[in-house]
């Protein structure tokens, strides 16, 4: 698997990744870490101010999706089946992280566990989350 491949597709291949401006900070097999940079239009609660649940969901599925596919082929294709999201305390105005560790493998389904955290605090989640999904094998 040529990990590059997945880092541009996650970064510049799917137009809603580049909108969020889903950054790679690594990809290896099983696991992968991605963030995004902190924006103001970002921010869901502005009395707090605290990230949109949205971003930090989405986050959370890219980067458990990603993972999983990094145990597959690049032919092949994924969608997600299953999300959970526990939302553990508000994200601050800071670069949102997730960290995405695949859990199961199968032929025709994968699960990855996700961690996403504010700023420098991996320690201090601020969510985590469950995705499941279905792999289509390619030729």
């Amino acid at each position: 698997m040529d990990y590059s491949v997945l880092a541009d597709l996650i970064e510049n291949g799917l137009p809603f990744n580049r909108m969020l401006g889903i950054r790679v900070a690594e990809v290896a097999e099983g696991r992968v870490h991605l963030f995004i940079p902190f924006r103001d239009d970002l921010i869901g609660d502005p009395r707090r101010p605290a990230l949109h649940g949205g971003v930090i969901s989405t986050l959370a599925d890219v980067c458990g999706g990603f993972a999983v596919w990094t145990r597959c082929a690049l032919s092949d294709r994924l969608a997600t089946i299953d999300l959970r999201v526990d939302y553990l305390r508000p994200a601050g105005p800071e670069d949102l992280h997730a960290e995405a560790v695949v859990k199961l493998l199968g032929n025709r389904v994968g699960n990855a566990t996700v961690t996403l955290w504010s700023g420098a605090r991996k320690d201090e989640p601020v969510a985590e989350g469950r995705g499941v999904y279905n792999i289509r094998r390619g030729k």
